[in-house]
């Protein structure tokens, strides 16, 4: 996918962002990242986590590329998220929660780092058959479910596209107050 791509099947979600601070959450290549410094605009902030060693070096060269908006590049883990005193207007979890067997206990540890109105954007296919590259697949009425045990409102979906490898890409927003 491209950043053009990637950005359009965010937009929707993301909102009027500029000047916020947004967290791509497993950004591997930085696609997503991309695509979210250009929504948060020159004054916006944005915060790559992930936990591979050629995932960080990319998002290092992007952050280094990309001078506004201020992109930060955290090395670690999803499952033990840990953003000390960082509040977030807004995460981003694309194709990541089917790597996870239980995205629920992600979902949740994201909420304390959250504004109040923060969006919560996921990224995952639908219609896609269980493999070794989506081990746990999360269609959209399974990650209500997810959503629910996290403590967040149901996931209204703000995006589509056809996947170049099976099924669609949908984008859902989840959200845990009045947006």
């Amino acid at each position: 996918m491209t950043v053009l791509e990637a950005t359009n099947l965010i937009r929707a979600g993301v909102g009027n962002a500029a000047g916020q601070t947004w967290a791509d959450l497993g950004a591997g290549n930085g696609t997503f990242t991309r695509a979210l410094a250009e929504l948060v605009g020159e004054q916006g902030r944005v915060i790559a986590v992930d936990h591979d060693d050629v995932a960080i070096r990319a998002l290092r060269r992007i952050s280094r590329d990309i001078a506004s908006p201020r992109i930060e590049v955290v090395e670690g883990d999803v499952r033990k998220l840990e953003l000390p005193g960082i509040e977030l207007d807004g995460a981003l979890f694309a194709n990541v929660l089917h790597f996870i067997d239980e995205p629920a206990a992600v979902l949740a540890r994201v909420r304390p780092h959250l504004r109040p109105q923060a969006r919560v954007l996921v990224v995952e296919y639908e219609q896609r058959a269980r493999s070794r590259w989506v081990p746990y697949p999360l269609p959209l009425q399974r990650l209500a479910e997810m959503a629910k045990k996290a403590g967040f409102a149901a996931p209204v979906e703000v995006g589509r596209r056809k996947s170049r490898y099976q099924g669609e890409l949908y984008c859902a927003l989840l959200s845990s107050g009045p947006i």
